[in-house]
């Protein structure tokens, strides 16, 4: 350099920054990350917007501006190694971003423009068991896993023991009678309740199975001043509810198996969520079909006539409480059906509360109900009650793709 400020032959003009090499990874170029994107496919890095994942970020951050690094991505690497270790596809990793806190706002601190885009860079970074690295994997949104006959058994079950519970209470009479039933209705609950469900819900579903075999006739006659003797048994709704259980199952399956490969396909969670909740409320409708059709059929068949609104809101009820469990929201689904018992024990207690003196108005609620709808109108609302509170929470946390990660299809 010349005192007079003219530049050195070959070198560089005072105040000019140096071009970046044709390797550097600062360079304007987009570097291709592990899902075949490029850094200008990424939201720009001057993008400050806060999500709900900002402490999560906060290490990397600090990285940054600690040692300049223009690689945030490596500290929440860092941070989440194990996640990214041991996932096998990059949608595990975008769920279990989801699942901490990252959300697609937050995905742009760290130059990506969503979750699903962030994960694949991670996936791509992390070597595998034969230390290699893999540049992407295909996601895991091929065609469901066949019926074994394992399942098929499983799914089945229910309607076999609704049909031997219905054949023993023909073949049966007095206190026998109302001991099989007892025992076929605790029997389905355990089938019903699925794999692995929360404390408490097999002891709820036996509650609400059994009401729904002697409930009806017990409120009325409570409601009448009795009971005076044995009251009828409704045999038709609780072998209409058990022979539902396989299409239960196969809707649950489906739900699975479509979330899933929507999950493979989206670019975002609110894309993913837009796509799956629509796709719960079809499941769920779907499956308020076949039950009510199943349970017309066997009213006919026994000369029952047309199902009540009870028997199809604990249908439902049971269905949504499943579909919770095996996404992994038992405490969900245990809480909705300890609040449909909770209001059918309160029912039967109120009317027999209203016997003591100056106590009678506490019946008046039960009463109307009765009134407007038979013996079926206290099931009909505290499971309908119940069975639109899970749907509603189902709507929210299953739309999540945390949800789905690694969700076998069942």
């Amino acid at each position: 350099m010349s005192d007079g400020g003219t530049p050195a032959a070959g070198g560089p003009a005072r105040g000019v920054r140096p071009a970046p090499a044709a390797g550097d990874s600062r360079a304007g170029h987009g570097r291709t990350t592990g899902g075949g994107r490029t850094a200008g496919d990424r939201t720009a890095p001057g993008d400050r917007t806060a999500g709900r994942g900002e402490p999560l970020v906060g290490q990397a951050r600090a990285a940054v501006t600690r040692h300049g690094s223009a690689d945030p991505v490596k500290a929440l690497l860092h941070r989440h190694r194990e996640l990214c270790e041991r996932a096998v596809d990059p949608l595990e990793i975008a769920a279990g971003l989801e699942a901490h806190g990252v959300t697609d706002r937050t995905a742009a601190r760290f130059r990506h423009r969503d979750v699903f885009s962030l994960a694949e860079e991670l996936y791509a970074r992390v070597p595998r068991g034969d230390g290699t690295r893999h540049g992407s994997a295909a996601p895991a949104s091929g065609p469901a896993t066949p019926w074994s006959a394992g399942a098929l058994l499983l799914a089945l079950l229910p309607g076999t023991l609704g049909l031997l519970t219905v054949a023993g209470l023909t073949a049966t009479d007095g206190p026998l009678r109302a001991a099989v039933g007892v025992a076929g209705a605790l029997g389905l609950a355990v089938a019903l309740a699925g794999p692995a469900p929360a404390p408490g819900t097999r002891a709820w579903t036996g509650f609400l199975l059994i009401y729904a075999l002697v409930g009806d006739g017990l409120l009325a006659e409570l409601l009448a001043g009795g009971p005076d003797g044995p009251w009828p048994l409704d045999a038709p709704p609780l072998l209409g509810l058990a022979l539902a259980a396989a299409p239960a199952v196969w809707c649950a399956r489906l739900f699975a198996t479509r979330a899933r490969r929507r999950l493979a396909g989206s670019r975002g969670l609110a894309d993913f969520a837009a796509g799956t909740r629509p796709l719960l409320l079809g499941v769920v409708a779907l499956y308020t079909a076949a039950l009510t059709g199943l349970l017309a059929l066997v009213g006919t068949v026994l000369g029952a006539g047309p199902p009540g609104g009870g028997a199809v809101a604990l249908g439902v009820l049971l269905f949504l409480a499943r579909l919770l469990t095996a996404h992994g929201y038992r405490g969900a689904a245990a809480s909705g059906l300890a609040a449909a018992c909770a209001v059918h024990g309160l029912a039967l207690a109120s009317v027999l509360a209203a016997r003591l003196p100056g106590c009678d108005l506490l019946a008046r609620p039960v009463e109307a109900a009765f009134s407007a709808g038979g013996p079926a109108a206290v099931p009909a609302l505290a499971c309908g009650g119940a069975a639109l509170a899970l749907l509603g929470h189902a709507t929210a946390v299953l739309g999540r793709a945390s949800a789905h990660a690694g969700t076998a299809a069942t």
